[in-house]
């Protein structure tokens, strides 16, 4: 998987596309928001996050998150391309063996996205359930980072829950969401 800078003419009519598409086939994402009113706000660097974002496995749709309409992951279990990795680099840094290959905070900057914060997850849980059988890393406020922890959420039993991990673990069923206001 290789993350794009840019975006040929041809790779940006495909991911409007698809884009569209899903839109489309979501709408209760969305409600009231019109694709053409979404895709006239795009920019080249917007579409250029949006392919990284599907590229990875997050599968983008348009949703508001509070008042802001953004994109987000709606994949149904954490992003594929975005798991096994540790928080931040601070985290990737710390570790002596099996390093991870990246850090959620570092590769959520490579894409252009910001994680989500623990109330747009459940913001986002409210509109659909996901990460039935995978977690998901959150914005991590500075007090838990800095006594070495990070946070992390999923849905089980029909609940989502809040968790705590040392920020320099990894799992292969843990990655991150992220969201791209527009």
């Amino acid at each position: 998987m290789e993350l794009k800078q840019a975006l040929s003419e041809e790779e940006k009519d495909t991911l409007l596309n698809q884009l569209k598409s899903r839109f489309e086939t979501h709408t209760a994402r969305h409600e009231g928001v019109e694709w053409t009113d979404v895709q006239n706000k795009l920019n080249d660097n917007q579409l250029c996050v949006l392919y990284n974002m599907d590229i990875t496995g997050g599968e983008p749709d348009v949703v508001f998150l509070g008042e802001n309409l953004v994109f987000a992951d709606f994949s149904k279990e954490s992003p594929k391309g975005r798991r096994s990795i540790c928080y931040d680099r601070a985290a990737l840094e710390a570790r002596k063996k099996h390093k991870p290959a990246n850090s959620a905070v570092d590769l959520a900057r490579e894409i252009g996205v910001e994680l989500l914060t623990e109330s747009e997850y459940r913001e986002l849980q409210s509109i659909e359930p996901f990460d039935l059988k995978t977690s998901s890393w959150v914005l991590t406020t500075d007090d838990v980072r800095s006594l070495g922890g990070a946070l992390f959420c999923d849905r089980r039993y029909d609940t989502v829950f809040l968790y705590h991990n040392g920020a320099d673990s990894y799992y292969g069923a843990r990655g991150f969401r992220g969201r791209l206001k527009i």
